[in-house]
């Protein structure tokens, strides 16, 4: 598995429930959300790698080390210069209030991927490509992300994760965040979002309707993500499942969809059933969502399968 796209430091208060304003200790994790899908690919057995960059400094030397010591393959992570790398502080508010505020100024490295900078031969042979659409965000990495897609020639599993995030869009770009999903869409078979993201990259925000859409748009696979009502994945094949939440106390919400990801591609390598799959992935985010980091709060698979064996 190739994940493309974001990578930083998460600064995460270790207090919940206080300002940021107020908080005199943090905890430093690796963060970023395609990194932490091939971390949580990784705790489950998986091969993979990243493809990202940071800046050449400390911190870019603390996250490719972290992603060595998880078992995700660092070589395409490489330093920028004149940029520094990503911080992401959050505030946590359980069990549904964790406001993030980024620092990805100038521009993030993980921005400045270009198109002739991928191993594309090593792109069309990984069993997974996992995007993102912040990714799509700004050039040089929209054309590098688009590029990636494209050669794989909707191989599965080609995996765009809609990944809203109006914040990390320039104002001007964000009334054409949808023509480059769209295009992103096209060449991706697998498409998974929540609600938000579903509405953003569609225009339907219903979960079915924006499901129906996504497949329009092109995907082979559509999950929906609709927070506590469960997940809904439709398959081109008309195969329709909507799994049930798993309930846990929250924690920290925010790497929920990074250990969904990381589960729901071990589940398509694995070649097991939609249902099946969507609901081991719904497990695996349920676990960090009741722990307090991302990263190295990702599941294995025996901490997935008890938890699965209690729900039942």
């Amino acid at each position: 598995m190739i994940a493309l796209g974001r990578l930083g430091v998460d600064l995460y208060p270790l207090r919940t429930g206080v300002p940021l304003a107020e908080v005199d200790t943090f905890g430093k994790f690796l963060g970023g959300s395609p990194a932490n899908v091939a971390v949580a690919a990784a705790r489950l057995g998986r091969r993979t790698a990243l493809v990202s960059r940071t800046g050449d400094d400390p911190f870019g030397d603390y996250l490719r080390a972290e992603l060595e010591r998880f078992g995700v393959d660092a070589r395409w992570v490489a330093p920028v210069p004149d940029l520094p790398t990503p911080l992401t502080f959050c505030e946590i508010f359980p069990p549904d209030d964790f406001p993030l505020h980024f620092y990805r100024r100038p521009q993030a490295p993980d921005l400045r991927i270009t198109a002739d900078s991928l191993d594309l031969d090593a792109i069309g042979a990984a069993r997974v490509l996992w995007t993102t659409g912040t990714g799509l965000s700004a050039e040089p990495s929209r054309a590098a992300t688009l590029a990636a897609l494209a050669h794989r020639r909707r191989t599965a599993h080609t995996v765009l994760d809609l990944d809203w995030r109006p914040m990390l869009w320039d104002e001007a770009e964000r009334p054409r965040a949808r023509a480059h999903y769209a295009d992103a869409l096209a060449l991706a078979t697998v498409a998974v979002g929540n609600l938000a993201e579903c509405e953003q990259a569609t225009g339907h925000r219903a979960p079915d309707a924006a499901a129906d859409a996504l497949l329009a748009a092109g995907v082979t696979l559509a999950v929906v993500k609709q927070g506590p009502d469960g997940v809904l994945a439709a398959h081109r094949d008309g195969t329709r499942v909507t799994v049930p939440p798993v309930p846990v106390e929250v924690v920290n919400g925010l790497g929920a969809g990074d250990a969904f990801g990381g589960a729901l591609c071990h589940g398509l390598l694995d070649g097991r059933p939609l249902e099946w799959t969507v609901r081991y992935a719904n497990a695996a985010g349920a676990l960090v969502a009741g722990r307090l980091a991302c990263s190295s709060a990702m599941p294995r698979a025996d901490e997935i399968d008890a938890l699965l064996g209690g729900a039942r």
